[in-house]
C-alpha cells in the first residue's frame, strides 16, 4: 500500500485496485481510518479528533489529486505523492 503523503505523524495511503467507494486510509499511531473521497466521512475505523481535523483539511486542499491517485491505483499504477500540510 503506497504512502502518498505524510504530515504531523499522519500517513495517508491507498491500496492498488481497492474496492469502491473511492477512499484513502489515514494512519496515526495505533489508529486507522478509511475515509471516503467524496464526503470525507469515515467508512471504517477511527482517528483522534485533532488528527481527523488535519486529515479533512488536507483532503479538501488536495481533492483533485486524491481522485487522480484513486484512478491510478484502480489501474494498478503507482499513485503520485501529494504535498503534506504546511
Amino acid at each position: 500500500m503506497p504512502t502518498i503523503s505524510a504530515f504531523y505523524g499522519i500517513l495517508i495511503r491507498m491500496y492498488f485496485n481497492d474496492h469502491e467507494p473511492a477512499h484513502f486510509h489515514a494512519l496515526y499511531g495505533e489508529f486507522e481510518a478509511t475515509i471516503r473521497l467524496d464526503t470525507l466521512d469515515i467508512l471504517e475505523g477511527s482517528l483522534p479528533q485533532r488528527a481527523l481535523n488535519l486529515v479533512h483539511e488536507w483532503a479538501k486542499i488536495h481533492k483533485e489529486e486524491l481522485l487522480e491517485d484513486w484512478r491510478l491505483c484502480r489501474e494498478k499504477a503507482p499513485p503520485a505523492k501529494i504535498d503534506p500540510l504546511p
